[in-house]
C-alpha cells in the first residue's frame, strides 16, 4: 500500500522531470516552426493548464502547421475545422445515420462521430459560422462531452482546442460574444515573423528537407502532468496578487485606477483570477520551479485578460485598445 509521504515523492519526482520534457518538447517543433517562441510558450502552458486558446493572426503565418507539428511531438490526435456561414452544430459534433443488417434487413441508427472527438482541435476562423454552431463547439470545450439523440458522448482526453480568427476580414463574420470568448483561457496574438526569421522560413519551407520529429510525450502522461499541476500549492500573497490584479480591470471596484474608470466598460470576471493562478502554477512547473511567484502571474496577464476587458467609447475615440490597458495596468500592479 502506497503511504501518502510515498505519493508525495513520486509527484516531486514526476515534477522535476517535466522542464526537461518541456524543453525537448520546444526543440522538437522549432525543427518546423521557425520564430514563435513565445506563442509556442503559451500554447504548451495553456495546453498543461487544461485551458483552450483563441489565436488572432492574418493569414500565412503557420497556425496550421504549428499546431498539426504539436499534435505530432505529443503523439495526439489533430483534427481541423473549418468554420463556415454554412457550418451545421451535427458537422462539429457528428451525426445519426440509418444503417441496414444485410443479413435481416432491419435497419438501425449508428452514431458518427465528428470531427471535435479528437485530442487537439483547431477550429479554423470561428467567427465566419452562425453562433449556433460556434455554441456547439463551445459546450464541447466546457463539458467535454457531446449529446446526440438523448445519448451522452465523451470527449477523448486531453482535450484542447484553438479557435483562429482572422482579424482583416470582418465583412459576414459572426464575432464572438463575451462570455464566450471568456471560456477561453488564453487570447494570443500571432505577428509576422522578423526579417531574418523570413529568411529561414524561405530557406526550409523551398527545400525537400522534411524534419523528423521524435514524440516526447504521450496522451497518458500530458494527462498525469495536467492533474499534477493542479495540485502544486501557492502562496497566499501570489494569489492576492492575481485578485488585486483582476479586480482592479472593474470600473466599480474601489481600488481601481482612474484611466480604468474613464476607459472600460466591462472589467474581468473570476475566472480571470483563475486562469492567472493555474497558468502561473503551470508555467513555474515547466521552468523548473515548484511554486509560482508574483512574476508568473504578471507573465500570464496579456493573455489572459486581453480578451476580457472591453473598452468604451472613450478609450476608442482616444485609440487605445484592451491591449493598452493591460500594460498600463500592469504597471500600476508593480
Amino acid at each position: 500500500m502506497t503511504t501518502e509521504t510515498e505519493k508525495v515523492d513520486k509527484e516531486i519526482e514526476k515534477l522535476e522531470i517535466l522542464p526537461e520534457k518541456y524543453k525537448n518538447i520546444l526543440a522538437e517543433i522549432k525543427k518546423v516552426i521557425i520564430g514563435q517562441d513565445e506563442i509556442v510558450e503559451e500554447l504548451l502552458t495553456a495546453l498543461f493548464s487544461k485551458g483552450h486558446c483563441l489565436i488572432v493572426g492574418v493569414p500565412g503565418l503557420a497556425k496550421t502547421l504549428l499546431i498539426n507539428t504539436l499534435a505530432q511531438v505529443l503523439d495526439l490526435k489533430f483534427s481541423r475545422i473549418q468554420f463556415t456561414p454554412d457550418l451545421m452544430p451535427s458537422d462539429i459534433t457528428g451525426t445519426e445515420i440509418i444503417e441496414e443488417d444485410l443479413s435481416s434487413g432491419k435497419k438501425s441508427f449508428r452514431f458518427v462521430r465528428g470531427p471535435i472527438f479528437a485530442n487537439i482541435v483547431l477550429a479554423d476562423e470561428i467567427n465566419r459560422t452562425p453562433p449556433k454552431t460556434q455554441s456547439a463547439l463551445l459546450e464541447a470545450m466546457q463539458e467535454y462531452k457531446v449529446t446526440a439523440a438523448g445519448e451522452t458522448f465523451h470527449l477523448e482526453t486531453p482535450f484542447f482546442v484553438l479557435a483562429t480568427q482572422n482579424p482583416i476580414e470582418q465583412e459576414g463574420t459572426y464575432p464572438l460574444p463575451e462570455a464566450q470568448l471568456d471560456r477561453f483561457m488564453f487570447n494570443l496574438w500571432i505577428d509576422y515573423p522578423n526579417f531574418q526569421n523570413e529568411i529561414n522560413i524561405v530557406k526550409s519551407t523551398t527545400s525537400s528537407n522534411t524534419p523528423q520529429l521524435k514524440k516526447i510525450m504521450s496522451a497518458r502522461e500530458i494527462i498525469e502532468s495536467q492533474d499534477l499541476l493542479r495540485n502544486i500549492v501557492v502562496a497566499d500573497n501570489v494569489i492576492e496578487y492575481a485578485v488585486k490584479m483582476v479586480n482592479m480591470t472593474r470600473p466599480s471596484a474601489p481600488n481601481s485606477p482612474d484611466f480604468i474608470k474613464n476607459w472600460i466598460n466591462w472589467g474581468a470576471g473570476p475566472r480571470a483570477s483563475q486562469y492567472l493562478i493555474i497558468g502561473a502554477k503551470t508555467r513555474a512547473a515547466l521552468h523548473g520551479r515548484f511554486t509560482p511567484q508574483e512574476e508568473d502571474v504578471r507573465n500570464c496577464a496579456v493573455p489572459v485578460l486581453r480578451h476580457r476587458i472591453v473598452p468604451n467609447f472613450n478609450a476608442e475615440a482616444e485609440g487605445v485598445q484592451a491591449l493598452d490597458i493591460v500594460y498600463k495596468l500592469l504597471e500600476k500592479v508593480s
